[in-house]
């Protein structure tokens, strides 16, 4: 069967994000994956999952290093991985200045560093059941963990989108995870992992590349490209690094506007601003059959696992995202 996820980020309620994770389970799907931000405790979520659901994986996509303590991590991720027989996926990422500051009060320096320090920490105290550590961005004196993990081992994936964090993804983790990739990032991808992994003594082929791919499935082609600009929207106003991504995926002068207009506040002046052909490149929208044939070009492109990453919103938002699940199951 092929591989494929899906998942999940802000605009469906927990239960709902629950009832569409049984729906992929059901279907075939390999995963699951739920983002953190402001759409509620992302492993509250799972947890919820890993107990309606058999064999689909659970992940997250991504849990913050900064928001959240290494330990605190682990134990979350230790218990998703009890309740759901050993499906856990911790995916890890660095997020963003412009979140982590304004949004939760805490510095944001070093995050490469820090990650390297993150994965350290957790790995240790799940296969020992104790760390201590003294770091550049961490200190840790003693922590002990007052209950034996189903699993001494959960598989770690990190976030990507540039050459330093890809190359850490080679050196540390099981899985690099991509953003709004195109059918040219698979391959470029694996080039810089290669890299690390070869300065870790690893396999390449050890190490999953996967991408979360913005989904929008409708019988109107228009309507569907219509519904990821507002994403794509957001992702190159607000976030520097995507809007950095998106100018290097053959988008510069656009995204340049975009950014422009978002910081003005004119969130719709900003969608408008989005072209069909930037939508086409960094997603997937259109008719099911469309759409099917578009996971199949990232598949083929080097992108190991492709994950769409279903759009609702509206009053029929969960409709909307399960229309999705259906149309691009295995």
């Amino acid at each position: 069967m092929a591989r494929i996820g899906v998942a999940f980020a802000g605009g469906l309620s927990p239960a709902e994000i629950v009832e569409c994770v049984k729906l992929a389970d059901d279907l075939g799907y390999e995963s699951a994956w739920v983002a953190e931000g402001h759409g509620g405790d992302q492993f509250s979520i799972l947890t919820a999952c890993a107990v309606q659901t058999k064999r689909i994986l659970l992940g997250t996509s991504i849990t913050s290093i900064f928001v959240r303590s290494a330990p605190t991590i682990a134990m979350a991720a230790a218990s998703v991985d009890y309740f759901s027989n050993q499906r856990m996926i911790l995916g890890l990422g660095s997020s963003h200045k412009v979140q982590v500051e304004p949004e939760h009060g805490i510095a944001y320096a070093k995050p490469e560093q820090r990650i390297r320090e993150t994965v350290s920490i957790i790995r240790t105290l799940l296969r020992d059941g104790v760390v201590s550590h003294k770091g550049e961005t961490i200190e840790i004196k003693n922590f002990d963990l007052w209950f034996t993990p189903i699993r001494r081992d959960i598989p770690i994936y990190i976030s990507a989108v540039f050459p330093r964090m890809l190359e850490i993804c080679g050196e540390l983790a099981q899985g690099a995870m991509m953003v709004w990739s195109t059918t040219d990032s698979g391959n470029k991808a694996m080039e810089h992992v290669a890299t690390g992994a070869r300065r870790a003594g690893r396999k390449l082929e050890d190490i999953d590349i996967v991408s979360l791919l913005s989904c929008s499935v409708s019988d109107n082609r228009k309507e569907a490209i219509d519904r990821l600009r507002p994403a794509a929207a957001f992702y190159a106003g607000f976030f520097p690094r995507y809007n950095r991504l998106m100018a290097e995926s053959g988008f510069a002068k656009e995204a340049e506007a975009i950014r422009a207009t978002w910081q003005k506040g004119d969130r719709e002046g900003a969608a408008k601003l989005v072209p069909d052909a930037m939508v086409q490149a960094l997603g997937i929208a259109g008719t099911a059959r469309e759409c099917r044939e578009r996971v199949e070009t990232y598949r083929q492109s080097g992108i190991k696992l492709p994950i769409i990453f279903p759009v609702g919103g509206g009053t029929d938002g969960k409709q909307k995202v399960m229309d999705a699940i259906r149309a691009c199951a295995p």
